[in-house]
């Protein structure tokens, strides 16, 4: 293109643009001095690109508060108009599509607002689009900008409205002021209370799920995720802090750093304070840094003082009033800023891009994973997620590291899913499945453990050598036919996928039974925990045969049908250890007080995965709630002690008495520590404060953090020991592998039932553990019952609903709403 047509062209383009309305002319005030609803967002971008032959705007879902999730795409109109070829180009020149190509254009993604409440980078993300288009016009030549405004938009509204309708006028900067207290959940979190930037590998959140069809379709090479944090911390961008993970490419780390110089400069021509390299990692791979990091890209995090207590200016600690246009004007210029370094360094970004997804340096070539099918189909679900390849290997023997020993060995398997680092996103195949991720430092922002194989129950082995598979799919259509004679059903009680099964049953008044001994019919053996179905149960339904089979199908569970209901080993379908499971009532408690993360988990294992009725009840009330209408009470993480007095524990015990049943999850359980009558206690901390020898005490300031290390369980995996002969524990094998989050320690109760124990010195297979805290687990109660008149409580110390991630964890829960206890007569 000579000069003169390409001046022209600027000319053209400049004109087109600088007739676009600012963000303030459009909305009718100046960014920074409202915040903006969702729904004025996704106007002002229909706008832009309705008006603007550089900017594409398209929706790639909803929420589920029916709000819409989009993007846009920011480029000059010539690629524009190219943008298929430059998308499949990308992904040709990384193998992720057939063909060859040489790409020169940067691809850029910037998301906003993962966290709701940290508002200011949406009505950023609007001042960033206008001034591309209309200013940086030359940048966009060989970079395409990808923009979500708002990944969270129903916890943004949550925090909008409610900041809006409570804000004075003029706002308050005051710190004591109402519009500076969020109220219980808070914004941050999705509808579910979801924590949406730790929902990127696991994708149990409609907004990841949909986010990552489109991201998959683009595989950006930069990547921002735009935060808040506290209101006296000035702002932090790349480079990242240690640890990193080890797939992380000298590329990589050596372009942070030059993007952060960027930035940097920016901030010292404004005299704007900013930190790098302290507290926010790259390990974790669930973050919208670690997550597009680990899929080659440069992923950052960048965060803005502010969070949810800001509102439209607050007083800070150190004298000055932080506002949000500050905020804005601090997210745009970073934008900007990774806006331009990507496209003076396109031509390698591209290269090394390319690079990473070509890595063939791995120790463990293939991951085979053997086990119930059910499990292996719900990872399977997670990897298409991802789009990670997969096949299967019939029958044989591989060697390897086996993941349940921690040692060399082998495993027959059957139908085990094989999944290799040999494609394309290798390197993120080795992260989820490694059996455990190398640190440079154990002081790090999250969990440190989240192997894949552990968190699907599923036995692993690890080979150094490429394991060959014979089929890429499973074909196992399961068709029920109705029993024409005889005395009813049997179902086998494994996984997830047997629990929805169950919860369809009660919700369509089908009555079923479950058995505490194994079982014998007709040759075919069913484990502790199975169903029977009966038609003597059943007999006043004349479709019962019609709906058992038809909800079979549905959940593709393979009914066994018992011509009698008189057995091989004397177990017959009326033994009273075949017992009626009854449609529990079951109740939650929420608000102020309870971990709204713990909550949420909650309820949204509830409503989209068992799809059984809940009860939310909150602790405003809770002390006013007659319990007698219910059979359970869930008691999530949280701190009880203001919310939940004597009284309301006094009802509570009696309730119990009475035959109710109680579940306390993760930190909940501390809660009942020592109190009378529910039989549990902490085991006795041998490093507590007062017998801290002087060595202790004189440890210099700074190596105090480092020196709290060995008191901290920073998200560990722990083998542990299962009585599965106990309800609670039906559908297990004799050892489990937790996720433990903290050092909370109890002792074995000495009145109930231990079914989940660490015995002797603890066992951790993955994740950072410092030796005092793992001490200290020793001879300790994981999950337990102990009964309380006709009723129980059940203790989950380790919370089996974290993130919604652990699969294997999730019928525990279950077992103890439906088995454990189980009184055909309640209250």
């Amino acid at each position: 293109m000579s000069r003169i047509l390409f001046s022209l062209f600027l000319f053209i383009s400049f004109t087109s643009s600088s007739q676009i309305k600012s963000p303030a002319e459009f909305l009718g005030y100046e960014i920074g001095t409202e915040f903006t609803r969702h729904a004025d967002v996704v106007n002002y971008f229909k706008y832009v690109a309705s008006n603007s032959n550089m900017v594409t705007y398209d929706t790639y879902g909803k929420t589920n508060e029916r709000r819409p999730l989009t993007y846009a795409i920011v480029s000059s109109s010539d690629n524009i108009k190219n943008i298929e070829t430059i998308r499949t180009d990308n992904l040709k020149n990384i193998g992720i599509e057939n063909g060859s190509a040489q790409p020169e254009i940067a691809i850029v993604w910037l998301s906003y607002n993962v966290h709701g409440n940290e508002a200011s980078s949406t009505e950023a993300s609007m001042v960033t689009l206008y001034e591309l288009i209309t200013k940086k016009q030359t940048w966009l030549e060989n970079t395409v900008v990808i923009i979500d405004p708002c990944i969270n938009p129903d916890g943004r509204d949550r925090y909008a409205n409610w900041y809006n309708q409570v804000k004075a006028t003029p706002y308050n900067a005051s710190q004591n002021a109402t519009e500076h207290h969020e109220p219980w959940p808070g914004g941050r979190p999705n509808h579910y209370l979801f924590d949406l930037n730790r929902d990127w590998a696991w994708a149990t959140q409609v907004e990841s799920q949909q986010r990552l069809i489109i991201y998959n379709q683009w595989m950006p090479h930069v990547h921002v995720d735009f935060h808040e944090q506290g209101i006296n911390e000035p702002y932090y961008f790349a480079p990242a802090a240690e640890p990193f993970h080890e797939v992380i490419s000298d590329w990589q780390r050596k372009f942070q750093t030059d993007i952060g110089k960027n930035h940097a400069r920016y901030f010292d021509e404004e005299g704007w304070l900013f930190f790098t390299r302290e507290r926010f990692d790259l390990l974790y791979p669930s973050y919208g840094d670690t997550y597009p990091t680990f899929m080659g890209a440069i992923g950052m995090t960048y965060e803005q003082a502010g969070h949810g207590r800001a509102g439209l200016g607050i007083n800070t600690d150190e004298g000055y009033e932080l506002t949000l246009i500050d905020r804005v004007a601090h997210h745009n210029t970073t934008g900007l800023s990774t806006v331009e370094i990507s496209s003076k360094n396109a031509k390698q970004l591209n290269t090394e891009f390319k690079k990473f997804f070509t890595s063939t340096n791995f120790t463990y070539k293939s991951y085979v994973l053997n086990g119930n099918a059910d499990k292996i189909e719900s990872l399977t679900k997670l990897l298409d997620k991802h789009e990670i390849k997969y096949g299967y290997k019939s029958n044989g023997t591989v060697s390897g590291f086996n993941f349940s020993t921690i040692s060399k060995g082998s495993l027959n398997v059957n139908n085990a899913l094989v999944v290799s680092t040999n494609q394309p996103k290798g390197n993120m195949v080795k992260v989820l499945f490694e059996q455990e991720a190398k640190l440079s430092n154990p002081l790090t922002y999250d969990i440190t453990a989240w192997s894949v194989p552990y968190a699907y129950g599923l036995e692993t082995i690890a080979s150094t050598s490429l394991i060959s598979t014979d089929k890429n799919t499973l074909s196992n259509n399961i068709t029920n036919t109705a029993l024409a004679s005889g005395a009813g059903y049997i179902s086998k009680w494994n996984s997830m996928y047997d629990a929805s099964f169950l919860a369809e049953l009660l919700k369509n008044n089908i009555k079923v039974r479950f058995s505490e001994k194994k079982l014998s019919y007709n040759g075919a053996s069913f484990d502790r925990g199975s169903l029977v179905i009966t038609k003597s149960d059943n007999r006043t339904n004349p479709e019962f045969d019609q709906l058992v089979t038809s909800l079979a199908n549905k959940h593709q569970r393979d009914l066994f049908i018992a011509t009698s209901s008189f057995s091989d080993n004397g177990t017959d379908f009326g033994s009273p250890d075949i017992k009626l499971v009854n449609k529990q009532r079951v109740a939650i408690l929420k608000g102020s007080g309870v971990s709204s993360l713990g909550y949420g988990a909650i309820w949204h294992f509830f409503e989209t995965q068992l799809k059984y009725p809940i009860t939310s009840i909150d602790l405003d009330y809770f002390s006013k709630v007659s319990l007698d209408k219910y059979d359970v009470l869930i008691v999530p993480e949280g701190r009880y002690s203001r919310a939940i007095k004597e009284n309301a524990l006094s009802d509570l015990k009696d309730w119990v008495r009475k035959g109710g049943k109680v579940i306390a999850l993760g930190k909940a359980v501390g809660f009942f520590n020592d109190k009378d009558g529910f039989n549990i206690s902490k085991n006795k901390d041998d490093n507590d404060e007062e017998d801290t020898d002087d060595n202790e005490k004189l440890v210099p300031y700074d190596q105090r953090e480092q020196n709290k290390v060995k008191d901290f369980i920073t998200g560990s995996i722990y083998k542990i020991a299962i009585d599965k002969t106990h309800p609670l524990a039906f559908g297990y094998n004799d050892t489990y592998f937790s996720l433990k989050q903290g050092s909370a320690s109890y002792q074995f109760l000495e009145s109930g039932y231990n079914v989940g124990y660490i015995k002797g010195d603890a066992v951790s297979v993955s994740g950072f553990s410092g030796e005092d805290a793992k001490a200290g687990l020793k001879n300790s109660m994981i999950f337990g019952e102990t009964r309380m008149g006709k009723g129980s409580v059940i203790y989950l110390s380790d919370d089996v609903l974290f993130r919604s991630f652990w699969e294997n964890g999730k019928l525990f829960l279950v077992n103890g709403i439906f088995f454990v206890n189980n009184n055909k007569v309640m209250i």
